[in-house]
């Protein structure tokens, strides 16, 4: 099969695609032949041993796929070969077949195609039990949302507006802006041009942000803990930014804050039941026509270089998706 291989801890740009033996089946596996996969930032971490996953090489990345179930291992139920399926793999997604637990494996309707399957699981399934679970965000609140127009932050400003929510979105520049208005966002703050605390003090008539859904970090989580309402929440859900915020105890304490971390991956395994449960609800949302998915750019499987290029420098917007067929 074919896949993009990483060999040495480093940059997308040193890697490239490889012909290479198909991924062992495991005892509780599914294997698919992938169509389309995700791009997303832990990708680009974890090529260069910086994130929480250390595969030993040589590994592809790639946590979410799409694609056609191929073989199941005799314990699994629930889904047989010629199933079209999205998954997430602990990496491997950018090649031609992936094997992933069968937990961790969703039936799609006819309806979703490979592409919107493969950027589906990660930014939907993070922003559902984000914004649901952990943040318990209620109708009628104020929801603060950094990277309002990436691939978690628009699928958090899209379900925040379904259960109810105001949402303040902020993004590095206009365009990004326009995309998140779209998707339902009620106030706009470009954080190049103004300052994140005066404009959220400002639209909530000095009260602030009843809770903040924070995938960036850096100077947006330090504006957040002084634009949030007394008793206010804030969910760290990644550094975008490239920054890990230090925090100021004595805030949260004045302010009565909760700062809660969130690694939607690891629920996976902590609580399977509450990811499928979620999955059951975007799933019957999506057939409703009451989610968009926005998959901005697309790349074959030989560019993976230049997708996550494209997201680590913030230039895409919503999902970056490979697709395996070549075009000619």
């Amino acid at each position: 099969m074919r896949a993009f291989l990483c060999h040495n801890w480093g940059e997308a740009q040193t890697m490239k695609v490889e012909e290479t033996s198909p991924p062992q089946m495991t005892e509780d596996g599914v294997r698919i032949a992938v169509k389309a996969a995700g791009v997303n930032f832990a990708d680009t971490l974890m090529i260069k041993g910086e994130y929480q996953v250390r595969p030993s090489f040589p590994f592809s990345p790639g946590l979410e796929i799409a694609g056609e179930v191929l073989e199941c291992a005799p314990s699994v139920k629930g889904v047989q070969p010629g199933d079209r399926v999205m998954a997430m793999t602990h990496y491997g997604g950018y090649a031609n077949e992936a094997v992933a637990p069968a937990r961790d494996v969703i039936i799609i309707p006819d309806s979703m195609d490979y592409t919107v399957a493969a950027g589906f699981p990660i930014a939907y399934g993070t922003s559902h039990i984000g914004l649901t679970d952990k943040l318990d965000l209620q109708p009628g609140e104020t929801l603060l949302v950094h990277g309002a127009a990436g691939g978690v932050g628009l699928t958090a400003v899209e379900i925040a507006k379904k259960i109810g929510a105001t949402v303040i979105a902020t993004a590095g520049d206009k365009d990004k802006l326009k995309i998140a208005e779209k998707y339902g966002a009620d106030h706009l703050i470009d954080y190049r041009e103004e300052d994140i605390r005066e404009r959220v003090k400002q639209v909530t008539d000095g009260r602030g942000a009843d809770a903040v859904y924070d995938p960036v970090g850096g100077s947006a989580f330090n504006e957040s803990l002084r634009c949030t309402a007394q008793r206010g929440r804030i969910l760290v859900v990644g550094f975008a930014s490239g920054n890990i915020p230090q925090i100021p105890a004595n805030i949260l304490l004045v302010k009565n804050l909760s700062v809660i971390g969130y690694y939607w991956g690891a629920h996976r395994e902590l609580d399977p039941e509450l990811v499928q449960d979620s999955f059951v609800e975007l799933i019957d949302w999506f057939e409703d026509g009451e989610l968009t998915p926005h998959v901005s750019n697309t790349f074959e499987l030989a560019d993976a270089a230049e997708a996550m290029e494209m997201l680590k420098t913030r230039k895409s917007t919503g999902k970056v998706v490979l697709t395996m067929e070549t075009r000619h």
